[in-house]
Parts: structure tokens; sequence; C-alpha cells
């Protein structure tokens, strides 16, 4: 598990035990027996060490916005109107006034984004290969939240383009296969028969209070064999391929990362275990990875489904194929070296070349003229 993500589960983790705890011993009243000391420890917890966890574990190391610490303060601030004592609870009302403005613009602005991005989606809906390289061109360069809420979005197409194989029977073909538990057939039957068993259980559950729930329940964990399948079919089938200028990397359908050519500085084929070291992202099964990809400048991997982006600096795999993915990327670079020679051969040059009579074999590298 990634550290960004590892400390996102920590702080909700940290989060729900803090805040279960001041439902459980909080005192209803200040006049009790330690009444106020018990008060101002839960308070210090909610408005001291959880905003300073969040702004640790969720901001400083996963790159967020500063902002985003207001989340943390009005969660805390709900959560002190209903737990603290009335005494204290009465000050906290002005939460339940505000939550209403508050939610009412957030909709609007959720509604907004959703529009403009279906928008996009529709006019994207011709174009060949993932939904999701698709829509991140288009929104790429959009603040987070606005690009995290269309990838979101472009999971569903992108579920039916890879679980059905007629829809992706034109999709390019793949340089290596990387060692993923998900690209098994035994992992894809295992979950698809204990979501198939949820789906029932959950019916047999629920129908006792209300059969419309129980159907619209069981259908929608139904509806994740899609997803389950899609996951299968990527990581089996559309590990890491190349799209234009682009390698596309599929940690399955879970998370994946496009990184240009001309940002790949080092490849390293079969590295020392020494190269595997804090920081650097792993994909595949294996202690060791067999090829490593260091980047000029940090990559964004897009996980949890677009949720989670974060910026990595290299990229350790298990491939089945390390040589040929090494050797495409070894002639992309020797391609765009090439054409940055052409590019150095100036017009006045040529025009003088093609003035003296000389052939253009005689003057001109014989690599720049086959």
């Amino acid at each position: 598990m990634r550290q960004v993500v590892k400390f996102r589960l920590i702080f909700l983790s940290v989060a729900i035990a803090c805040y279960t705890a001041g439902f459980q011993f909080l005192p209803e009243t200040l006049e009790i027996s330690n009444g106020q000391e018990i008060s101002i420890a839960f308070a210090l917890i909610y408005f001291v060490f959880l905003p300073l966890l969040y702004w640790l574990c969720i901001i400083k190391l996963g790159k967020q916005k500063l902002w985003k610490l207001l989340l943390i303060f009005s969660l805390s601030c709900l959560m002190a109107r209903l737990s603290f004592p009335v005494e204290i609870a009465s000050y906290f009302e002005f939460i339940t006034w505000l939550r209403i403005p508050l939610i009412a613009v957030l909709l609007g602005l959720e509604l907004f984004l959703m529009v403009s991005i279906i928008k996009a989606l529709w006019h994207a809906r011709s174009l060949k290969g993932d939904p999701r390289i698709n829509i991140l061109r288009q929104f790429g360069q959009e603040d987070e939240r606005k690009r995290s809420l269309a990838l979101a979005l472009a999971m569903e197409p992108a579920s039916w383009f890879y679980a059905i194989p007629r829809f992706s029977r034109n999709h390019l073909p793949s340089t290596a296969h990387i060692n993923l538990l998900s690209a098994s057939r035994w992992h894809w039957l295992l979950l698809a028969c204990t979501t198939v068993l949820l789906a029932g259980a959950s019916y047999v559950a629920i129908q006792p209070w209300s059969e419309i729930t129980a159907v619209i329940v069981a259908s929608f964990i139904l509806y994740g064999l899609i997803l389950i399948t899609a996951n299968y079919r990527v990581s089996r089938h559309f590990s890491v391929y190349r799209q234009g200028d682009q390698l596309i990397i599929n940690n399955s359908v879970w998370g994946f990362s496009l990184v240009k050519f001309d940002q790949i500085q080092r490849v390293m084929v079969n590295p020392p275990p020494c190269e595997n070291r804090t920081g650097v992202i792993h994909f595949g099964q294996g202690e060791s990875s067999n090829i490593i990809l260091k980047f000029k400048h940090p990559q964004t991997y897009f996980g949890g489904l677009g949720w989670l982006p974060e910026e990595v600096k290299a990229i350790a795999m298990v491939v089945d194929t390390p040589e040929a993915l090494a050797d495409l990327i070894f002639d992309i670079s020797d391609e765009r070296e090439l054409e940055v020679r052409r590019a150095e051969l100036t017009p006045s040059r040529k025009e003088s070349i093609s003035q003296q009579g000389f052939e253009a074999d005689a003057d001109i590298p014989a690599e720049l003229t086959s």
C-alpha cells in the first residue's frame, strides 16, 4: 500500500474512533463530576488534534489545498453540536443553520460540474480507446476537484468499454503485461461468486422489511460484476501500451498513469534490490521489480478510480517482457533525437547544399537521410 493511501486510511480510522469516543464518553451536562475536564479534552481532540492530523496526513503528504482544513473544522463543529454537553452544544447551533446555504451552494457547483463533464463525455463518445484517457485530455489542466469528478464519471463508460470484448476489440496492443493478481481467472471467478452471494444475502436480509429496497440493493451489488470484469480484462490484456507520444500504465482498473516518453529520464531493467526504495510506486506481484522508469519531473498517478491522484518520481513494475518495454522506450527516444538533429539542419544550410550540387548523403549523416 502506498504511503499516501496508508495515511488517508490512518486519518479516517483515527477520526472515526475520536468521534465515536465523543458520543460514548462526553457527558450530557457539565454539572456531573469531571464534566468540564472531559469536555475540554474532547474539544482539544476535535479542534486541535484532528485538524493537525488532517494537515499532516492529507494536506502535507497528499499535497492538497490548505483550504480543505475547513472540511475537518466544519465536521468537528457538527460532531460537537451533536455530542457535547447541552451547555456547550448550544454554541454550535450555527452549524445547523449554515449547512442549508452551504449545501445549496455545493449542490449548485456539483450540478454545474456534472453537466459540463457529462457534455464532455458525450462529445468523446465517438473517440476510440479508454474513455478515461480521452476525458483526461480535456480536463487534465483543470483543478483537481473537477478532474477527479470527471475521471469518476468516466469510469462508467470505461467499465463497459473494457468489460465487453467487442467494444475493446480495436484497442491498442500491449507492449508488456504487469504481473497482477487481478489478471488471473480464478481471482475474477472468486470475486464474481462473492458478488452474487452478497447480492443474494442482501436481498434475503432486506426483503422482509421492504421488497423494493431489497431488489434495488441486490441489483446495485450485481451491477458490480461489470467493474469486476473490466478490472480483470484491463489487468490481463491492457497493462502497458503506447498511445501516441504517451505510455499508458494501468494498475488494474483502479489506477493508471499517463507518461510522455520525453519525460522518461532513465530505464533500468532488472535493477538491484537497493533501487526499490521507499517513495517509488510499485506495480505487480513480487518482492523486487524487473523494470523501473525514472522521470525528469514528477508524474501523476490517478489511484482510487481517479479520486486519489499523487505525484510520483518513478514507477517500478514486475512485467512479463521488461526488455520489450525498454526497447520501445529506447526506440522512441532515438526517434526524437533524430527529429531534433533534423531540425538543427537550418534551411540556409539546406539551400547551400542544394546550390553546390552536393549529394545529400555526402554532407548529411546517413541516419538523417534514412
